[in-house]
């Protein structure tokens, strides 16, 4: 079989790990720092009823997080199996980028997962609250470590080549290099207003329904509080980061705009609303453009030069153009559709002085947050499209390209592996739908009240029975 064929399968294979991996840490990252914030207002305010939001929703974040580790396996051994060209060029760097991702990030949210699920009536009040941070800031830096390797790949810095690979130079560079802040900031707000809207719409489902609504009102208005914040700064991050990939990968920005022609100085570059890049033809097939408005987005000025892809080579242009320029659409029209959506009911709330009652008689808006509950992975899995194929044809940038990175192994064997990561993908996620919907029916424990600190005997006994359904909980999912 041709190399191009195993290139391609090493490929896809990659692609399909990492598009179902990411599913999970995103939830973990969110629901983690929910459970922070959770846990702070029950111990300030010694209100029960944030007590009962941390155990119900710290189930489905154990669930969640199992399948997330289980599942991102696959992806560390395809970088031996598949793409050893990739791991002899960058070990140096990747190597020990991942091993702090294991080390310091994936150990400290792993060793405190089990003190937070099981730690009710064992420890303090404040030991367990230490527990949670120390789960979300495990979360928070694992996603902080594979982003920093990422962003590297995308605009490498601090490094020198020599025989062949990549002996870093300098490792303060290396790590803050040019894409690394939004990279990183981009990626965490995401995570987190993947969970609020998650929580949020799972809430609002349970209103819709009218099941325990004082219990699913505060955790509806919790994630929207956050939301309301998260949302425009997620807008503001992205416009950063667009700016950021015109300096550092103007083929990537011309790619994803569908922009072929570098304008003339004293002109603005004219921005494609829509379009249909067509590759072989170094053009759009067709166009709705608005003149000069990709030199504002751009480079935020009225002139601003931007590159067209016709300034670079075809073999150095990105692949797949048109799914590259309408996941960048998909994923940026996403992200203002939750910005309206938020503001739209907080100024309904608002108006409606936050009323129970009053919010439950807005069906059409509770149904909108249910109908949005997968729309936040929709818009991440076109985020991480964008910014991987539009790497493209590079997977180091400007220094390894993909066709030298991959492993020289059977085609048959990639094929093999990838059918089987794929049935036992299908499997976890039909085994994490069916323990979720369970989770979901039964619902939060409302009689539930936790035991002071110290431990009396009857509250040992209370708590004791609490965890005793949990560990019942455990084993059936």
């Amino acid at each position: 079989m041709h190399i191009n064929d195993v290139l391609d399968l090493s490929r896809a294979q990659f692609a399909m790990t990492a598009i179902f991996h990411i599913l999970w840490p995103i939830l973990t990252i969110s629901l983690s720092a929910f459970l922070v914030l959770v846990e702070v207002l029950w111990l300030k305010t010694g209100d029960v009823l944030y007590y009962r939001h941390a155990r119900f929703w710290s189930k489905l974040l154990v669930l969640n997080f199992a399948v997330g580790v289980v599942s991102g396996i696959p992806m560390e051994f395809q970088f031996g199996t598949n793409w050893a060209g990739f791991s002899k060029y960058t070990g140096q760097f990747i190597g020990n980028i991942l091993g702090f991702e294991g080390a310091m990030a994936f150990m400290l949210e792993a060793g405190f997962v089990g003190v937070m699920m099981l730690g009710w009536g064992r420890v303090s009040r404040r030991v367990h609250l230490f527990a949670t941070c120390m789960v979300a800031l495990g979360s928070s830096l694992s996603a902080f470590w594979i982003m920093v390797a990422n962003s590297w790949m995308q605009t490498p810095a601090g490094y020198s080549v020599i025989d062949g690979k990549i002996v870093v130079t300098d490792y303060v560079a290396a790590i803050f290099n040019p894409d690394m802040v939004w990279g990183v900031t981009h990626m965490w707000v995401a995570a987190i207003e993947t969970g609020m809207f998650v929580i949020a719409g799972i809430s609002a489902y349970m209103l819709l329904r009218k099941r325990s609504a004082d219990f699913f009102v505060r955790s509806f208005k919790l994630a929207l509080t956050v939301l309301v914040v998260v949302a425009p700064l997620q807008i503001w991050l992205g416009d950063a980061s667009g700016g950021s990939v015109f300096a550092t990968q103007p083929a990537k920005g011309a790619a994803i705009e569908g922009h072929w022609t570098t304008n003339a100085p004293g002109t603005g570059a004219s921005w494609s609303l829509l379009a249909w890049p067509n590759r072989d033809a170094q053009r759009n097939d067709w166009s709705i453009e608005v003149p000069g408005m990709l030199s504002i987005l751009g480079t935020h000025s009225l002139h601003g030069e931007v590159k067209g892809l016709k300034d670079f080579a075809p073999a150095d242009q990105p692949p797949m153009l048109p799914l590259l320029y309408y996941a960048f659409r998909v994923m940026a029209g996403i992200g203002f559709a939750f910005m309206g959506l938020a503001f739209w009911t907080a100024w309904t709330l608002r108006k409606t002085r936050g009323a129970l009652d009053a919010l439950l008689a807005q069906r059409t808006l509770l149904l909108a947050w249910v109908l949005c509950i997968p729309l936040p992975y929709v818009a991440v899995e076109a985020g991480w499209i964008v910014r991987e194929v539009g790497r493209q044809p590079w997977v180091v940038y400007g220094l390894l390209r993909t066709r030298d990175a991959a492993s020289t192994v059977a085609a048959s064997s990639v094929t093999l592996s990838m059918v089987m990561f794929f049935t036992f993908y299908v499997v976890l996620i039909a085994t994490f739908f069916v323990l979720a919907r369970k989770w979901l029916r039964t619902g939060p424990d409302l009689t539930i009240t936790p035991a002071p600190s110290p431990l009396s005997a009857p509250d040992v006994t209370r708590e004791a029975s609490a965890d005793a359904r949990d560990r019942v909980d455990a084993t059936e999912y």
